[in-house]
């Protein structure tokens, strides 16, 4: 089992930057790849970007590729996502997931174990 905790969602106007952290705990060691999924109101839950723990490589959603940066401390157990240059689009619940497997990119049924999410909500 995993536990996935994130922090940092808010209230941030368009063009505004946000840092989300999700700090895992449990067996974290046999975890392969964390992800960063998003879900608006009515709408289904959609990848963001994904880092493998071990080999930090990492896969990004056509719609953040460049505004957005995960990124990985292994001895804090936290994967971050820096989003800068956010647009109202990008209002959404944000979610961590983790993976045992290897599904690069991963789709939202690949992933057993969700963290609680944190809201983003970009003004203009």
């Amino acid at each position: 089992q995993v536990q996935l905790v994130e922090s940092g969602g808010g209230l941030v106007q368009v063009g505004g930057s946000l840092r989300l952290s999700c700090a895992a705990s449990g067996r974290t060691d046999s975890m392969n790849v964390m992800s960063w999924f998003r879900q608006a109101p009515g709408k289904e839950r959609a990848f963001v970007a994904s880092i493998t723990w071990r080999g930090g490589n990492k896969y990004y959603a056509d719609s953040v590729k460049g505004r957005f940066t995960i990124s990985r401390d292994n001895a804090k157990n936290t994967v971050y996502l820096q989003m800068n240059s956010l647009k109202p689009e990008d209002t959404a619940v944000y979610y961590c997931g983790a993976d045992p497997a290897w599904h690069l990119p991963p789709t939202k049924n690949d992933v057993p174990y969700w963290g609680q999410g944190t809201q983003v909500t970009v003004s203009s």
